[in-house]
């Protein structure tokens, strides 16, 4: 599985990459997190809005407010 969080390195994208990464672990799934912080690459991926996740390629969540973990760990799963 491949996750991508995509934010320019505010507070809320570092919370969402936080997220993630805790619903992998507690859904005990193997993915790659990737954290893209370039403006160009995250308009290039579709996202307006910041913080953004991505679940193999697909637009999952994008900006405020964030999702709760289990919201997050419902997107992923969604995808699992």
């Amino acid at each position: 599985m491949e996750i991508k969080v995509l934010g320019p390195g505010c507070v809320s994208c570092f919370k969402m990459e936080e997220l993630a990464r805790t619903a992998v672990r507690e859904l005990d799934i193997e993915a790659r997190i990737e954290k893209i912080t370039d403006i160009g690459q995250i308009a290039m991926h579709g996202i307006l809005s910041t913080p953004g996740l991505m679940v193999n390629g697909k637009i999952k969540h994008s900006g405020k407010p964030l999702p709760s973990l289990e919201m997050v760990k419902e997107l992923i799963k969604g995808e699992a």
